[in-house]
């Protein structure tokens, strides 16, 4: 398990050294695969499938808008399986550049950048959460005084909290140029998951008259498809599954077509059964992060909290290096086309001030957004672009110029042009609906 969550982190880091795509080393078998692309969908998402359960109008209209969603998550995998293995490049934006062309190539490293800037305000976002609750938690366990009590002092606060761990953890585990050093503390987070979800079955045996009615309660058209944004976060691995492919030892199609529905399936019935048992616990009254619906003295969800923030820590920093290094890449060619060489100095100054920018921009954002549910919606909508749009794009430049029957390129083609519709229909939806209510509250 380990081991396979080391590979883990190389993959995703190989993401910005763009290995060719036979290169040498150690090659993934199918469990390998169907584990890391489970390691890269699960995680913050299964904190808001409870709320987006309450949101779609009950169980039935969240699992119907899951099973829909379903095929075309699946249907992106493939494609971008199969544009790797036409275009020859071993990571999403290499092969959007050769299969769609330079231009739109570029659009997909400009989203890339903000998909990955806006996951690391999220990660703030809960990590405050958690320690609103952990000061809480403190202040009872020292006092013995319940939390209503607390009086506020600065220091007290959880964003001053925030703020230390930023600067005395997260940004010296980010200023590195290598990510080697996360491959020793990476692992922690792969039991995270499964703390959450065994705490509402204790209180789910008390809440089961509701059933009937959570299950069939009724919910707008436009309620119902705001779980979709929530799903496109949750289910996000699209941009790892390039680089996962690449790795793999069985690159037919038809195997990754394997992996890729397993691997689905697999996420389908985790973030099912947590928006399930979050929703039948607290129904009406869940929070967008369903941890902060948890009483502060509950000690198995102050182990989640603990584990959750752990998560976010190591991982925030790898996010950060794959997001620095699109950035930099650009900085340092245009360095070397001015002087002639990008020294090693302004390769140093160059990383520290993108770093420290990065993390004071994600850190004040953070600090401001009133609940995660607002960031995943952005989030949702960017991630149109990885699971739709750009998939899309992908097939129907592909059918142009690979030798397929007419029937097949006609068919093809129809499906990638449907995909892209989608993609703005969520991107559009989204974004509109998340600024809308980021603009009320803020």
């Amino acid at each position: 398990m380990e081991e396979l969550a080391r590979e883990s982190i190389t993959l995703l880091a190989s993401a910005s050294a763009k290995p060719p795509l036979d290169a040498a080393g150690p090659r993934l078998g199918s469990l390998g695969a169907i584990f890391i692309m489970l390691k890269s969908a699960l995680g913050a998402g299964l904190l808001n499938f409870p709320w987006a359960f309450d949101r779609a109008g009950g169980i039935r209209s969240a699992v119907t808008v899951e099973l829909i969603s379903l095929v075309f998550l699946i249907s992106g995998l493939i494609i971008l399986g199969y544009s790797s293995s036409i275009s020859g490049q071993c990571t999403y934006q290499a092969v959007v550049k050769e299969v769609c062309g330079p231009v739109i190539g570029q659009l997909c490293e400009i989203c890339f950048v903000f998909n990955l800037f806006m996951i690391s305000v999220a990660f703030l976002v809960i990590l405050d959460d958690q320690l609103e609750k952990l000061c809480g938690s403190l202040y009872e366990v020292v006092t013995g005084l319940p939390e209503s009590d607390m009086p506020y002092h600065w220091y007290t606060d959880q964003h001053f909290a925030l703020v230390l761990l930023c600067v005395l953890l997260i940004l010296p585990m980010s200023i590195p140029k290598e990510i080697s050093i996360q491959k020793y503390i990476r692992s922690a987070d792969s039991t995270h998951t499964t703390h959450a979800p065994s705490d509402y079955t204790q209180t789910l045996y008390d809440n089961t008259h509701s059933l009937v009615l959570v299950y069939c309660r009724a919910g707008s058209w436009a309620s119902t498809f705001s779980v979709i944004p929530t799903i496109c976060f949750g289910f996000q691995c699209h941009e790892a599954s390039i680089a996962i492919y690449s790795s793999m030892e069985n690159q037919r199609l038809s195997h990754w077509v394997v992996i890729s529905v397993v691997s689905m399936f697999f996420c389908l019935i985790i973030y099912s059964l947590t928006g399930v048992y979050g929703y039948l616990t607290f129904g009406k009254d869940v929070k967008a992060d369903i941890l902060m619906s948890y009483a502060g003295d509950d000690i198995l969800m102050l182990v989640a909290r603990l584990l959750f923030g752990v998560s976010i820590i190591t991982v925030y920093p790898i996010i950060l290096l794959l997001s620095r290094s699109v950035i930099q890449d650009p900085l340092l060619g245009w360095r070397r086309r001015r002087s002639g060489v990008a020294t090693a100095d302004f390769e140093s100054r160059s990383r520290y001030v993108l770093t420290v920018l990065w993390i004071m921009a994600t850190l004040l954002i953070a600090m401001f957004v009133p609940d995660i549910s607002k960031v995943i919606s952005v989030i949702g909508g960017i991630s149109a672009f990885f699971i739709f749009i750009f998939p899309g794009l992908c097939l129907m430049f592909a059918m142009q110029s690979e030798p397929v029957s007419c029937k097949t390129r006609v068919v093809l083609t129809i499906w990638g042009v449907m995909t892209l519709i989608c993609g703005a229909f969520i991107f559009g939806q989204s974004t509109t609906i998340a600024v809308m209510q980021l603009l009320g509250n803020i």
